[in-house]
């Protein structure tokens, strides 16, 4: 399902979720599949040593920040208007470790996001706390960023992606009108918008139809669906990187949204 010639690679676009990870994958000569996995470690065992994988995770943390975050944050934010909102602003790397739970309850999890938030003031200038949105996927951050730190190798093919950047890249740099939420629920008319675009760059509306499995909702399968189309542009080196050339972290992790 690509306008241009397959790379002969599996391609494979992931998102968070309820269950773990979702990704949307495609083995070379075969049909977009979709599954969950627990963990993302165990999403990327799962898969070829050689798989290309965009995920919608920051990869990259910094030391210090500055207005507006990371510097792809940056970067990518005035090209979305009114989807501007979903590129959150990630603090540094002290304060996305700073709490790494697990936590009781309720009460426990807010008194992480202010302690949290705290060390992000602490490591910001101008300081910033951290926004509940960032704080909820802290997590999933660490569990990407541990992994390629123990294994540099994943570096060449783990690659960071946003979805809303990816629209705005599929939709020929034109940001979409609609939002696929409207106060915590599903908008349908948002994802509606987003599936007839997928439909343009190649899948079936039937696969896009479908119901997610178990443990994902139905905006983070369009997500993964739209990550997989950003890993086959960078396997064909289509894509291009917010910053141009990516930077790094002090651990030499590119800091890039690739598109």
């Amino acid at each position: 399902m690509a306008t241009a010639a397959p790379p002969a690679v599996t391609l494979a676009g992931a998102d968070g979720c309820k269950a773990g990870w979702i990704a949307v994958f495609k083995e070379p000569g075969g049909v977009p599949a979709v599954r969950v996995t627990p963990s993302f470690a165990a999403l990327l065992q799962s898969l070829p040593d050689d798989a290309v994988v965009a995920v919608d995770m920051p990869i990259g943390l910094p030391d210090f920040t500055t207005k507006g975050g990371r510097g792809p944050e940056v970067l990518v934010r005035p090209l979305l208007g009114e989807r501007q909102s979903s590129v959150f602003s990630i603090p540094s790397r002290a304060a996305v470790y700073a709490e790494p739970g697990p936590f009781a309850d309720v009460a426990a999890w807010y008194a992480g996001h202010r302690r949290a938030s705290a060390m992000a003031m602490a490591t910001s200038d101008p300081p910033r706390g951290v926004s509940i949105q960032a704080f909820g996927i802290f997590a999933k951050i660490r569990e990407v960023d541990s992994l390629l730190r123990a294994q540099p190798r994943l570096r060449e093919r783990v690659f960071e992606s946003h979805p809303e950047v990816a629209f705005w890249r599929l939709n020929d740099g034109l940001a979409m009108r609609l939002p696929k939420k409207v106060r915590g629920a599903v908008n349908p008319a948002g994802m509606e918008e987003r599936k007839a675009l997928l439909a343009r760059h190649g899948y079936d509306r039937a696969f896009l139809d479908q119901a997610p499995p178990r443990g994902a909702a139905a905006d983070d399968f369009l997500d993964a669906a739209a990550m997989f189309v950003i890993a086959g542009r960078i396997a064909r080196g289509e894509a291009r990187s917010f910053p141009e050339p990516p930077g790094t972290d002090r651990f030499g992790i590119p800091v890039a949204i690739w598109t």
